[in-house]
């Protein structure tokens, strides 16, 4: 006789295997900075402000508020037509070496020290993506070193 399985093993596997399906949705904080809150609406408390610019993770979203994470880990509610699509990464390394090429042996173009905000220039590629300073230069970051991928 076959054995069945529990309600509860095989609703977690499908809970485990949708959750990993789902990928990460990066979104930047628009030309304004933004007030994030800790609840879907603006009579929430007020927990922050968010500079333009700044990378979140996108968790949920509710009618016009998405729910978004920060680099430090941070959950807020914030805005969704404050968010835009352009992508933006922070610095996480203490120094991180921006290189000419994809390559650890490329020439340094410049460094950039840790909570530095780079635009992200071209999708990441085995383990680097490139990388615009607001000053205008351009490079190649490994993907360990920055958040917001």
């Amino acid at each position: 006789m076959p054995r069945l399985l529990k309600p509860l093993p095989l609703l977690f596997l499908t809970l485990l295997a949708s959750s990993a399906a789902q990928a990460l949705e990066f979104r930047a904080i628009g030309a304004s900075p933004v007030i994030m809150y800790d609840a879907p609406s603006a009579k929430g408390g007020k927990l922050a402000v968010a500079p333009r610019g700044m990378p979140v993770e996108v968790v949920f979203t509710s009618g016009a508020w998405s729910k978004v994470r920060d680099v430090s880990g941070d959950m807020s509610w914030v805005e969704s037509k404050d968010l835009i699509t352009r992508r933006s990464l922070i610095v996480r390394a203490a120094n991180a070496k921006i290189r000419a090429t994809a390559d650890e042996s490329s020439p340094l173009v410049f460094s950039a020290d840790k909570h530095v905000l780079l635009e992200m220039a071209e999708p990441a590629v085995a383990g680097w993506v490139k990388v615009k300073h607001r000053d205008g230069q351009l490079g190649f970051v490994k993907v360990n070193e920055v958040w917001g991928l």
